[in-house]
């Protein structure tokens, strides 16, 4: 079985942005009246599935995907705690509802209304509403709720705390994956994202966060940002902090995804990462979408990168399925209850 761990919901109906622009529009313009969210039908569903990501899927050779909302959508810095809220409901009920509607081809991940400045209360609230009422496996963790400016804690204060508690207890991971980027230094998907993905890593690396949550499991896509290219870098950054090898400081909880778009970086990461660490993933419909003039292939057609490695066939099924079951304690119960 092929397990996609990062997907996104990049091609929903129109009327969700639709409605998503009027609630943004009556932030600062007090004229504007945000109707009830918009009526979107199964059908509008499934046409936005089956010449997509559905499509895709049966083209490249995968079975399912972990199927969370638009990450550059999430737009925590836009409205007060209220609209992240509206927002976030809306985005992840229509998660729940295409996954309902494709139970052996998506399963749920969800967002979570991170309000700069408020507490996780709201967040916890969420995430505990998408798992016990609606069978959601994981959830995305934005690192900076800001934007790009940064003005969150990091990862590894006590701020996040409770958070990590509920997900331990409800035993699903996070991926950390930031939004859009309204500071103009930092495109969004090539220069912001990838920060964020190097940022997460060395920050628990300064930090002890797993000394505290040892059963805490996070994703960092995008191949690790910057990280397995410059893996001597942070393991000497570990030595002169004095933290323990990044092995037992954070490899035991920490995972990257295939999220990288040509050969010799997906090369790469496998030669330095340990292959139980390796999550299979493609972000398909997403940050990159074209087709590569060296290749003919598209860029996000990351099955055919893992099919190209030069290692065993325990390590590609590892990668392919075996550890993302393991990662997700909830998507392998699903599976099983499927009969897979």
């Amino acid at each position: 079985m092929i397990i996609d761990c990062h997907g996104h919901y990049t091609t929903a109906p129109p009327a969700h942005q639709s409605w998503r622009d009027v609630q943004t529009a009556a932030i600062n313009d007090s004229g504007v009246s945000v109707p009830p969210y918009a009526d979107i039908t199964d059908d509008a569903i499934r046409e936005s599935l089956e010449t997509n990501q559905l499509r895709l899927l049966h083209e490249r050779g995968a079975d399912l995907t972990l199927f969370s909302p638009r990450a550059s959508a999430m737009g925590h810095h836009i409205g007060d705690a209220g609209t992240s809220m509206t927002w976030t409901r809306a985005c992840n009920d229509l998660i729940y509802r295409a996954c309902e509607l494709y139970p052996l081809n998506f399963a749920p991940v969800c967002q979570l209304p991170q309000s700069p400045g408020t507490s996780m209360a709201a967040s916890i609230a969420e995430l505990e509403r998408c798992v016990n009422e609606l069978g959601f496996v994981g959830c995305n963790v934005n690192p900076d709720p800001s934007g790009g400016h940064w003005t969150s804690s990091p990862l590894t204060d006590r701020y996040w705390y409770s958070l990590y508690e509920t997900m331990v207890e409800l035993g699903v991971p996070a991926m950390v994956h930031v939004s859009s980027s309204c500071n103009a230094n930092f495109h969004a998907t090539g220069a912001h994202y990838i920060n964020a993905d190097t940022t997460a890593f060395m920050q628990f690396i300064q930090g002890d966060l797993f000394a505290d949550f040892p059963d805490l499991k996070i994703i960092i896509p995008h191949g690790g940002g910057a990280v397995p290219y410059h893996w001597g870098r942070y393991r000497g950054l570990a030595d002169m902090l004095k933290k323990p090898l990044l092995s037992t400081h954070i490899m035991n909880n920490v995972y990257f995804d295939t999220c990288v778009y040509h050969q010799p970086g997906i090369d790469l990461l496998v030669d330095v990462i340990e292959h139980k660490n390796i999550l299979f993933g493609s972000e398909m419909v997403g940050a990159v979408r074209g087709i590569d003039p060296e290749t003919g292939f598209y860029f996000d057609d990351t099955k055919r990168y893992i099919d190209a490695l030069a290692i065993s066939d325990e390590s590609k099924q590892n990668i392919f399925e075996n550890n993302v079951r393991r990662v997700f304690p909830r998507l392998n119960d699903r599976l099983i209850a499927q009969g897979r």
